[in-house]
């Protein structure tokens, strides 16, 4: 009797795409002179989080470990008392809910659906896209002098942020770059890897337009803290590809060599002479930690710094920072944090809300690190996902040095820290499977149903 095969299953649809579509709703233009608040990208997330409670009801299983609840529920205890003492309730509540989204719900939602490090690579990959186009309409902008203002030309790479987010191109062509150099370090197959190493040089070119000198730094901390973890041989390798790279788009090239060098340069200059933007920022930063002695453990309360800032910082504080260019008119850009995340929270939360926030990244880096480690004493199957979560992680707490969430561009941060979540408590322990202990697909012989003689 002839044997038939059994029906082959349909292929199930991975659960990602719906955070895929967040990443993709980020290539959209976001509309000149806007304020630079939640947008498309944003209300998806908030769906992504409820498809992720319903398909979780539906398995009938329990969400998250205890670890990973302790995790990512150890921000809100820093939050609840912040938000109780808000200048106003409307304050506390959409103050509250921005942390959430950040902190706690997306990446517990990307943590839920992303099932292997075939999904991680997914969502990487993802990035590199996203970086790869607004990178694209970024150096447009600086070759056609149609990006934002910067010493009174339209040179500024913002990507379609606009000017009400200067910051947002930067930090996604960041993220891009962070995932190639990760993906071009792993263990993938070598057309991969080069693959990824392209995407990577070619980002160092919108990444150097956006003049963003937090970003530079952060990046630069951060390929460093990669090609150290990738091993000697490679970080030398990879470093001195990056170098050459660098000499033949500034020095051969000319991307942008003169204003370029006086950007470089003022990072050195913060202390000696300082313009008017570092002033700023100095200035903010004192009366940032001005509101914390005043209230130690809970802070001014969230979304608090905006009213308190005049009582708390000196003269040397301009009115607001002028933004023009990239489609939008001229206007005075109001100064309403700090530009530095833990100084934002020191000042809105006090103590308690730093610590805790702080302390969940702190172990997220940890176990990521921890992860790295095994995955290499195993023989480096997923060396990619880790060299990738740990550089996310050790480039948005490098940035948030000098930069704080807010603008479109925040839900991508949210994002990063659920892949960052997922690798530090599931991904490392998944072991991919070696060609020597892969089943067997050959048939197997079965004996004949013919009866005897």
């Amino acid at each position: 009797m002839a044997l038939t095969l059994p029906p082959r299953r349909p292929a199930r649809l991975s659960p990602v795409l719906p955070v895929l579509a967040v990443v993709a709703l980020l290539a959209l233009p976001v509309a000149p002179g806007g304020e630079g608040g939640a947008g498309p990208a944003d209300a998806l997330s908030a769906l992504v989080v409820v498809f992720c409670a319903v398909r979780l009801l539906r398995a009938r299983r329990r969400p998250l470990t205890r670890t990973a609840a302790l995790l990512l529920g150890l921000p809100v205890a820093g939050l609840a008392p912040a938000a109780l003492h808000a200048v106003s309730s409307d304050a506390g509540i959409t103050g509250f809910g921005r942390y959430l989204q950040v902190f706690v719900l997306v990446p517990a939602a990307v943590l839920l659906l992303v099932r292997d490090r075939a999904d991680f690579r997914l969502l990487a990959w993802s990035l590199v896209a996203l970086a790869g186009w607004q990178g694209a309409v970024g150096v447009h902008q600086y070759v056609t002098g149609t990006g934002a203002s910067y010493q009174g030309q339209d040179i500024r790479a913002v990507g379609t942020f606009g000017v009400s987010d200067v910051m947002g191109m930067a930090t996604v062509v960041s993220f891009g770059l962070v995932c190639a150099v990760g993906l071009a370090l792993g263990r993938a197959p070598a057309r991969q890897r080069t693959l990824a190493a392209c995407c990577a040089l070619a980002l160092l070119v919108p990444l150097a337009l956006s003049f963003s000198r937090g970003a530079w730094i952060a990046t630069v901390v951060t390929l460093t803290v990669q090609l150290v973890l990738a091993g000697p041989r490679r970080a030398l390798g990879v470093a001195a590809a990056a170098v050459a790279a660098g000499v033949v788009l500034v020095g051969g090239v000319g991307v942008g060599t003169a204003m370029l060098q006086e950007r470089i340069d003022s990072i050195t200059r913060v202390t000696d002479a300082p313009d008017q933007s570092v002033t700023d920022r100095y200035t903010m930063w004192a009366a940032a930690t001005d509101m914390w002695r005043d209230r130690p453990l809970t802070g001014v309360g969230l979304k608090g710094f905006p009213e308190y800032r005049d009582g708390h910082a000196s003269l040397a504080l301009s009115s607001g920072s002028d933004t023009e260019g990239a489609g939008a008119a001229f206007r005075r850009q109001p100064l309403l944090s700090p530009h530095n995340m833990y100084l934002l929270v020191l000042s809105e939360q006090g103590l308690i809300g730093l610590l805790c926030l702080a302390g969940c990244w702190l172990a997220l880096l940890v176990c990521a690190v921890r992860g790295l480690w095994r995955t290499r004493a195993a023989g480096g199957q997923g060396l990619d996902c880790a060299l990738v979560a740990c550089g996310l992680l050790v480039w948005q707490l490098v940035d948030f040095a000098y930069a704080d969430i807010g603008g479109p561009a925040t839900v991508l941060t949210a994002v990063s820290f659920g892949l960052v979540t997922w690798w530090a408590l599931a991904g490392a322990d998944q072991v991919s499977p070696t060609p020597a202990s892969r089943p067997s697909r050959r048939p197997v012989s079965r004996p004949s149903r013919r009866p005897a003689g």
